[in-house]
């Protein structure tokens, strides 16, 4: 665990900095419009979304740790490529095979974490690594404010050439991680296991739905305090501090009673209930005056990060739990998909409902959030009929000698 979080820790720094800095440097310097740089986001993330279940399967066979270090090495090259990037057509040609990295390492992070983890002590490990993963990308945003600041060609440089050393950083640190023994393929059987499982896409499915909420607090959150309350502008960097504040300190307690799959289903039930209540108070934030709209929002936001805590424990804790022991590589990235699908309908939804309709749009997305967390107990319960006990990662190892 202190070395996933140590690689945790440095890939996500450079992660900070690549995500302060890229949209300025791919507009300033890179030849993109912002039409085509949103564009382009689009298209690399529907790739890693694809991609995510078929590169979990690659990791299930060829090994987690191996394809893990790939990943990231792979990476290193195509965010170093970045540097000469003249128009769309070259930032696409660069990364739409750089997305098919990323979704190989996230994947093979999750087999990895599967397969070298105690499976009571699994999802404490991803909530640990979320609390890093927010250091991280707060010291890398900290540090991306310099090369903002300086706004130059080679300060943009020199920030992507080292989020490039981060991932080869990141890469050396992997090669030490404990071996994953690969798993072959049953002749006959089908391959994407994970995407024929309809009770654990059900579950993918509503965890999309919940996802949402993220893409509510980064993009419809700021606009809704900017335009449609009287409050400060100054609160949307209080609100963020609250929650990097929250996740930071709070996920590992929050993640506690999700280990196995049905105590995971009644966070999911909790969050759905919490945010119903945090949009309640966004809404009525845009009704109130002066010290009010911000108690309020805060309270809001307070509330929301609550039901973020439970939410994301709760998923780590059911895909772990209805993944079996040799394809976790297939069934992480099978669980991504629903979260990146929910994070990239999410700018669109909530600025549609929550900062164009107001209230009824707040109140709908709160039910429909209310309605996935409810949801969960019976599709995780349903999901666990009958599923097959197979043999640990560490009973396998002793299996091959």
């Amino acid at each position: 665990m202190r070395l996933l979080a140590l690689i945790s820790l440095i890939n996500t720094a450079g992660t900070g900095l690549w995500m302060v800095a890229s949209p300025l440097y791919l507009t300033r310097y890179a030849g993109l419009s912002i039409t085509a740089t949103g564009l382009a986001l689009t298209a690399t993330g529907l790739v890693c979304m694809v991609a995510s279940a078929p590169m979990g399967y690659v990791a299930d066979r060829l090994g987690a740790r191996e394809v893990f270090v790939a990943g990231l090495v792979a990476q290193a090259i195509g965010t170093a490529m970045f540097v000469f990037v003249p128009n769309v057509w070259v930032y696409l040609l660069i990364g739409a095979p750089l997305a098919l990295a990323d979704a190989a390492q996230r994947a093979a992070k999750g087999a990895v974490i599967g397969g070298a983890v105690p499976p009571e002590d699994r999802v404490r490990a991803r909530a640990y690594l979320r609390s890093v993963t927010n250091v991280g990308i707060a010291i890398g945003s900290a540090l991306a404010g310099v090369v903002l600041a300086v706004d130059t060609r080679w300060a943009y440089a020199a920030l992507i050439l080292t989020d490039a050393l981060t991932y080869l950083v990141a890469a050396a640190l992997a090669t030490r991680l404990e071996r994953i023994p690969r798993h072959a393929h049953e002749p006959g059987a089908p391959r994407m296991v994970a995407l024929r499982d309809r009770p654990f896409l059900a579950f993918v499915l509503l965890d999309g739905l919940l996802s949402v909420h993220f893409g509510l607090f980064e993009v419809g959150l700021p606009l809704w305090i900017a335009h449609r309350t009287d409050a400060p502008t100054w609160l949307i960097a209080v609100v963020y501090l609250t929650n990097t504040t929250a996740v930071v300190l709070l996920q590992v307690r929050a993640a506690r009673g999700t280990e196995e799959p049905a105590g995971a289903a009644r966070a999911a039930r909790r969050a759905g209930l919490t945010l119903l209540i945090a949009c309640g108070l966004y809404a009525l934030s845009g009704h109130a005056h002066a010290w009010v709209t911000i108690t309020l929002l805060i309270a809001g936001a307070l509330t929301h990060v609550v039901g973020e805590l439970w939410h994301s424990a709760s998923g780590w804790g059911i895909s772990f739990g209805l993944s079996p022991a040799d394809k976790h590589g297939q069934y992480q990235g099978a669980y991504a998909i629903g979260m990146q699908l929910g994070q990239m309908l999410a700018p669109l939804v909530v600025t549609t409902l929550a900062v164009g309709w107001g209230d009824p749009g707040w109140l709908l997305l709160g039910v429909a959030f209310a309605a996935a967390g409810a949801a969960m107990p019976a599709t995780v319960d349903r999901a666990m009929r009958n599923r097959p006990q197979l043999p640990t990662p560490r009973e396998a190892i002793a299996a091959e000698g």
